[in-house]
């Protein structure tokens, strides 16, 4: 049987449809401004969100990387959920790069508001570092895939504008929130600065991203992405299956929402696992095993070992994501064989996988 990989939604494979407009790509030096099929995406993109330009980069991490850099001066500081992709998954890019401090601050499934913020801006006065940059993350990655409303990324940006502090988001999965939501990606464009928008996860892409702002700030942000070792030469051909993606896999990922939906729904009653299916909004979906029947690690292994893949986010918290290679069926399986791994004990009793579940490996592939 293959795989069920739910570990996350970069497992996802380009598809044959999209493989075919990556051959068939036309391509220039990027470099240079030549390659059309980027700069066709770089237009689309800036089109789409109601800014003045784009700039493709390799990665998320570069993009909100590039977003610091243009926003921020060394010394600077910027305010953050604790759980931000930027503040804990990005290598402290942030102090490494731009020399910029960065500020995190608790808030429910990692949804910053007004509230959270309002005290946060440091004096001005030479002892502090000036509170230049918040950055919202849509959807929240470690808060559960958490979509933002519309009306709180404009409250949290009136805020910020009524403060000379700009605004940059990490939208490594904003189609899904768009999607979630229902709201537009030119309302959303409204409320930030910069917009980093990943093609990697959820819109089935082998890699790439894009930052979009107004003219001055993507001129420094290509300026930063050359610094930073993100030139490109002939990325048409990635940039096609971002173009592609956008006109083909938006929609679908209400499809990955529904499975999110029935993964959590299906495994919530199972005995020893701890999931409010109330909280899955998108395509992420958190869970915990109770320490009475193991740890998320003896569970993962005991998953694998029958072909279900997911991720650990802690010593009892389990992460599975949702994605195009990932079909309704696959969700049903995955959650029929968590159960049976649950129902056959994940650990033994000196503590490690295995026990009664090794005997039926084999049965719980089926």
């Amino acid at each position: 049987m293959q795989k069920i990989d739910l570990r996350s939604d970069t497992a996802s494979r380009p598809t044959a449809a999209m493989r075919w407009a990556m051959l068939t790509a036309e391509v220039g030096d990027d470099m240079l401004g030549e390659d059309p099929t980027v700069n066709r995406l770089e237009a689309q993109m800036a089109e789409l969100f109601g800014k003045d330009a784009a700039v493709f980069a390799c990665s998320g991490t570069q993009s909100n990387q590039m977003a610091v850099r243009v926003h921020c001066r060394p010394g600077d500081e910027l305010l953050i959920n604790e759980s931000g992709h930027i503040a804990n998954f990005e290598a402290g890019s942030p102090a490494a790069l731009s020399g910029v401090t960065v500020r995190t601050i608790a808030a429910p499934r990692g949804l910053l508001d007004v509230d959270h913020l309002q005290d946060k801006i440091r004096p001005d006065n030479q002892h502090f570092c000036p509170t230049r940059l918040v950055c919202l993350e849509n959807t929240t990655n470690m808060g559960g895939g958490a979509a933002y409303s519309l009306d709180q990324m404009q409250r949290v940006s009136r805020w910020a504008r009524s403060h000379s502090i700009k605004m940059h988001l990490d939208g490594a999965r904003l189609f899904n929130a768009i999607v979630a939501r229902g709201y537009s990606a030119q309302q959303v464009g409204e409320c930030f600065d910069t917009i980093s928008v990943c093609f990697s996860k959820g819109l089935g892409c082998p890699m790439g991203s894009m930052l979009v702002g107004n003219a001055a700030d993507v001129a420094a942000a290509r300026r930063a992405r050359k610094m930073f070792g993100g030139a490109l030469r002939q990325a048409g051909m990635v940039a096609s299956a971002a173009i592609y993606a956008l006109e083909k896999h938006v929609d679908r990922l209400q499809l990955d929402h529904d499975n999110a939906a029935l993964f959590a729904g299906t495994i919530a009653d199972i005995p020893g696992i701890i999931l409010d299916p109330e909280t899955v909004e998108t395509n992420i979906v958190f869970f915990d095993v109770d320490p009475a029947y193991g740890t998320a690690a003896q569970l993962i292994a005991a998953l694998r070992e029958v072909d279900v893949l997911v991720g650990s986010q802690g010593r009892q918290r389990i992460r599975a994501v949702t994605h195009l290679d990932v079909s309704r069926d696959d969700i049903e399986r995955a959650a029929r064989i968590l159960r049976q791994c649950m129902e056959n004990g994940i650990c033994d009793r000196t503590g490690t996988s295995g026990g009664a579940y090794d005997t039926q490996s084999v049965a719980l592939r089926k």
